[in-house]
């Protein structure tokens, strides 16, 4: 393949293909399948080699627990919580994506927040190409205190937000897919 010739391997592939899902079936991953891809996600680039992440498996009665601490912080912040207390229940499976900062002179907090994302988007294709459905959702009270101290946070640590997974509730790829028009993004300088 010359330089000139666009990619077309299965990671292009993949890449092409995935989407999100905002409903899923009851499956879900096992932790050892989990573990298997949270290595390879592991991979991503990470200035010094810091590994400032940490990932939380959420199901079951914790997904209750975490529409009760988005609720409450809805109530504190004067905001509709009705509807909140249901949301982590969309899916078996919550992954919270938690940038958990590390001391460093040469790699400030926000290279160490990008790193953290970059493992939860390269989780996030993984996932979808091992054939889970999944979507990254945040919200207003993601790093409201109530929610923090649901999730044990320590003082050092906030978070990003959670991969919501399950099964693909159709096993066949939608061809409802994000068009990228990649010149409008690719500037050069001079």
């Amino acid at each position: 393949m010359s330089a000139s010739s666009p990619p077309e391997s299965a990671l292009y592939e993949a890449i092409l293909s995935r989407r999100s899902y905002s409903r899923v079936t009851d499956a879900a991953p096992k932790r050892s399948e989990l573990l298997h891809l949270i290595a390879a996600a592991g991979r991503i680039a990470d200035h010094g080699s810091l590994s400032p992440w940490r990932l939380i498996a959420l199901r079951g009665k914790a997904r209750e627990r975490l529409g009760s601490a988005l609720a409450k912080a809805a109530r504190l912040n004067g905001d509709d919580a009705s509807s909140l207390a249901a949301k982590p229940l969309r899916a078996p499976l919550l992954l919270a994506v938690v940038a958990s900062y590390v001391p460093s002179e040469k790699v400030p907090r926000w290279e160490q927040e990008a790193v953290t994302s970059g493992v939860a988007h390269m989780l996030s294709l993984l996932l979808d190409d091992a054939g889970w459905g999944v979507i990254w959702r945040t919200g207003p009270h993601t790093r409201a205190k109530a929610v923090a101290k649901m999730h044990g946070l320590g003082k050092d640590e906030e978070l990003l937000g959670w991969l919501y997974v399950g099964g693909m509730p159709d096993r066949t790829r939608s061809s409802h897919t994000k068009k990228v028009t990649p010149s409008a993004f690719l500037t050069t300088l001079r």
